[in-house]
Order: structure tokens, then sequence, then C-alpha cells
């Protein structure tokens, strides 16, 4: 995954984030969150070491309150701030962009996953023709050519597993979802094909 900040400005960031009022780390990671869609989850061990890097330059100051810490902009703080307004600017054009490779990545990403499932159904739809034996009725078996059942229950929840784990992934957008329940889809018809021979 391509980085979401260049250097200097997760700091910068931070400072901007903070002259709109306190926040407590967790709420600074869900606003990093939002900004980003969703896409990008800064982690604890990201956003923690700077803000202790900016609590030691003097430019926030943390409060203790029970178990959250709270941190706020200093006058030194805001002063970077105020001297930095046309960066700050740079800054949200480069976050767009980030957003928008991110996006971008996560799109190929599940595209590729979705094409490999559906290459999955096809091999085993085609296995399945190529293997069956015609039966007379869709729930009588009565050809002697049995496929092994531990077989057909691997392949059946590793299905299941796959889809799920596409159709359910966090950056699974509409179109992708669509496409795994018609792939699902195609597969139900064309064992009901089978199952008519």
């Amino acid at each position: 995954m391509s980085p979401v900040f260049a250097h200097g400005q997760l700091r910068l960031y931070l400072l901007a984030l903070l002259a709109e009022g306190p926040r407590h780390g967790y709420e600074i990671m869900r606003d990093l969150e939002q900004r980003f869609n969703g896409l990008y989850t800064p982690s604890a061990g990201t956003v923690y070491p700077r803000l202790a890097k900016l609590e030691e330059d003097g430019l926030v100051r943390r409060s203790d309150d029970g178990r959250k810490a709270t941190y706020t902009l200093t006058d030194a703080g805001r002063a970077e701030i105020d001297s930095r307004q046309g960066d700050l600017g740079d800054l949200e054009q480069d976050l767009d962009r980030s957003v928008a490779q991110l996006a971008d990545e996560v799109r190929s990403r599940v595209k590729g996953e979705a094409a490999d499932l559906r290459a999955e159904l096809k091999a085993a739809a085609q296995e399945a023709r190529r293997t069956a034996t015609p039966i007379s009725g869709w729930g009588d078996w009565s050809g002697s050519g049995k496929a092994d059942d531990a077989d057909f229950e691997r392949a059946i929840n590793t299905l299941r597993q796959r889809a799920r784990k596409v159709y359910r992934a966090k950056q699974a957008t509409d179109d992708l979802k669509a496409d795994v329940l018609q792939v699902i889809r195609d597969a139900q018809r064309l064992i009901d094909e089978l199952g008519r021979r």
C-alpha cells in the first residue's frame, strides 16, 4: 500500500486537528480514519509517538483525565499552524490524492479477488460437468460414480468462506457485492442444470 502521508505531513495534520479543539488520541485516530473514508486507519503506534514528540517540542499539552489523555494545542502550536496555512492547503490536496490512490488500490485488489472467485467457481462448475453422472431427479442420486463426500464438503466450505471474505471485506463496494452474488447465482444455475440431466 502506498504511503498515506509524506514526510512531516502527519505532524502538521495532527496540529491542524488540535487547532479545531482538544482531542483524545482515540478521537484523533477516528478523525484520520474518517478523513480517509475508512480506507486508512492509523495505529496507536503511529499516532501516539508523534503526539509525544509534539508535546516534547512544546506544541501540544497533554492532560490526563482518568485513563484518557487529552491533547491541546499550545500557543506555540497555534503560532506554527498560523504560519503554515499555505502548507495546510497543499496538505489537503495531497491527502485528497492519497484517498483517491488508496481507493484505486482497494478497488484493484478487490476486483482481483472477485476475479479469482469467479475463476474458481467456473473451474468447479466445469469439473462438476466433466465428472457428473446423469441423475433422474435433483434429490435422487442414482449414479455409480459417487463423489467423495469429504471432498464435496471441503469444496462447499471453501467456496462459502471465500465468498464471504470477499463480500464482507471492509473495502467491498456495492458493485463487488453484486458481482459476488451474481457468481453464486451463476453457480446455482449450473448446479440446477446438472440436477435436471
